[in-house]
């Protein structure tokens, strides 16, 4: 039996902060913001400030509905719960996948925080090949979320030996390039924006006034990043006060099982 090297693919990542399905216009709209996302056509789906629950009685559940509208499975873990409902973050993919941990990131808050800032990690099957995705959205604390970036690349998650490569750490970080965070966690993965091969890199906040790239794709080496950049339109100025940032990227080879029967009749073949 030998091995060849299998081409990797294509896979169009997205991570979005949907602040609450709340648009610039005061207006709460999933099916909105479900409409960017299956504009962008992506493979997997990183979404911060999730609602779930109901705006009204006797309506669906939000994240039901947008689940439903792109055909996606979603995972969801909350940071906040309050009269019924709850926020979070949430990985949406249209791949086989499975959560491999869902948890706390540190807080330097003593006591209950209203806000219980979290990572969501989830492996994602594309064929054939294990495709680990963290999710996070960091605190608006400097010195805490340079903890939470400390954690991010510890032993719980992207240090983790099953967190191998290839590998995708995004969210909204809260942190622009100038930050300590930031700069720790570009010093150990690759900004995917900076990796971009099209363009320079954009801010991502606010919709109305972009000046802040606080929206971030990090990636493991073997990972090729062939785009990235933010998704402008007079539908996305609208549906968040952030721009949805969109990454294509080339995830590496994979390794596949040939027969020796097999490896000859194609040498044959080209004889």
């Amino acid at each position: 039996m030998k091995h060849v090297d299998q081409p990797g693919r294509n896979v169009r990542v997205l991570t979005y902060n949907v602040h609450r399905w709340l648009g610039t216009d005061r207006q709460i709209s999933p099916g909105r913001i479900a409409e960017v996302i299956a504009s962008c056509e992506a493979d997997i789906v990183a979404l911060q400030e999730v609602r779930v629950g109901r705006v009204h009685k006797g309506h669906p559940d939000q994240a039901e509905i947008l689940a439903k509208h792109l055909g996606m499975d979603l995972h969801f873990q909350p940071t906040i719960r309050m009269l019924g409902e709850q926020y979070g973050i949430a990985v949406l993919t249209r791949h086989p996948s499975d959560i491999v941990r869902a948890g706390r990131l540190p807080s330097l808050v003593s006591g209950p925080s209203f806000e219980k800032r979290c990572a969501l990690w989830v492996a994602v099957e594309i064929d054939g090949r294990r495709l680990n995705v963290v999710n996070a959205h960091l605190s608006l604390r400097s010195r805490e979320r340079r903890a939470q970036a400390a954690a991010l690349l510890g032993e719980e998650w992207m240090g983790h030996p099953d967190c191998a490569d290839p590998a995708v750490l995004l969210g909204d970080f809260n942190a622009p390039p100038y930050s300590r965070s930031y700069r720790f966690i570009a010093g150990h993965l690759r900004d995917a924006q900076l990796a971009n091969q099209t363009g320079d890199p954009q801010p991502t906040f606010h919709t109305r006034a972009p000046v802040l790239r606080l929206d971030h794709v990090f990636v493991t080496p073997s990972i090729e990043v062939i785009t990235a950049a933010p998704v402008r339109n007079a539908l996305t100025r609208v549906a968040s006060d952030h721009f949805p940032l969109l990454t294509e990227m080339r995830v590496g080879h994979r390794l596949q099982a040939v027969s020796d029967a097999q490896t000859l009749a194609s040498e044959q073949e080209l004889l």
